[in-house]
């Protein structure tokens, strides 16, 4: 699963664009500098979100929207057409 595939996914468990979510995330203090496991025990309890999806977020709340060139059309799992990740949900897309 793309980044961003885990991105659209939280959006439909949780109903929270990811946008919605990383301002959350900054709202509670959560940055570069915060732990991954913190954050990732944030999502699990308050949104039920599992490791996989909770980490594509903590790689957000971390470092931004942009993930490393390798990811772009790899033709792997991972795969994904751009280097920049969009989080103002799945609705807003080509617009």
């Amino acid at each position: 699963m793309s980044f961003q595939a885990y991105l659209d996914t939280i959006e439909v468990k949780t109903g929270k664009i990811p946008a919605a979510l990383v301002a959350e995330a900054h709202e509670r203090g959560y940055h570069a500098d915060t732990k991954a496991g913190e954050i990732i025990q944030w999502l699990k309890d308050d949104y039920a979100l599992g490791r996989g999806h909770a980490m594509a977020l903590v790689h957000v709340i971390k470092n931004g929207t942009k993930i490393d060139d390798k990811h772009v059309n790899s033709g792997t799992t991972h795969s994904d057409p751009t280097n920049e990740l969009r989080l103002d949900g799945k609705a807003n897309r080509g617009k």
